[in-house]
């Protein structure tokens, strides 16, 4: 059982420099999305609150959210996005733009929560987003971390190849490897659908008919 460990924990070591730059990245990304939050001006917020109002009135007015649909829209998002940085990662020349999007999914997260703290208050509006964001991002960002990385490694192992001019070195087994953890990482994503639709679609919908009752 432990040496079946072994080369996952060698992996880790041995790029633990890349998997580190990622975490950074898009802990960046974060921080740039609550400043951007900060920076947006009274006009701003209250138009971009005005939908989000309508959306928890909608919800406290009993109209029925398809958790299925959700399900279906959530995975699709997740399965495109990993489909992406896994073409990337092929491309060698595509290593920017997987940056940009680890930095994007951050800044997404970082705006998202910094908004909803902004707007309903510290402690209702960490409340909320522990319920309606944390679930399932606790599963998903790790999976992008891992993706982003590991697209970056092959990108890179790909480019030593190129300029060593050791192209007669196979490259079928590295290829097959990357596209099983890529395979793996899609169930993950499909675990986060479900969590994002089935858990935290439901907590926040039972808060938010608490909060408006």
């Amino acid at each position: 059982m432990f040496q079946n460990k072994k080369p996952i924990v060698d992996h880790v070591k041995k790029y633990a420099t890349i998997y580190l730059f990622m975490l950074v990245l898009f802990l960046t990304g974060v921080i740039f999305g609550a400043v951007i939050v900060n920076s947006m001006n009274f006009v701003q917020k209250q138009d971009l609150f005005f939908y989000l109002e309508r959306f928890f009135e909608k919800i406290a007015g009993s109209q029925e959210i398809d958790n299925g649909e959700i399900m279906k829209d959530s995975f699709f998002y997740h399965a495109k996005y990993l489909l992406l940085l896994f073409i990337l990662g092929l491309s060698v020349i595509g290593l920017p733009i997987v940056w940009v999007l680890l930095f994007l999914k951050g800044l997404v997260v970082g705006f998202s929560v910094g908004f909803i703290v902004n707007q309903l208050g510290l402690f209702e509006g960490l409340f909320l987003a522990s319920l309606s964001i944390a679930p399932q991002n606790l599963v998903v960002i790790p999976i992008y971390l891992i993706a982003g990385s590991l697209s970056m490694i092959f990108s890179l192992t790909l480019l030593n190849k190129l300029f060593s001019r050791r192209l007669s070195q196979p490259i079928l087994q590295p290829l097959s490897r990357y596209a099983i953890v890529f395979t793996l990482l899609l169930a993950g994503a499909l675990l986060a659908a479900l969590m994002e639709a089935y858990v935290s679609n439901e907590a926040m919908e039972a808060l938010i008919k608490t909060y408006y009752k």
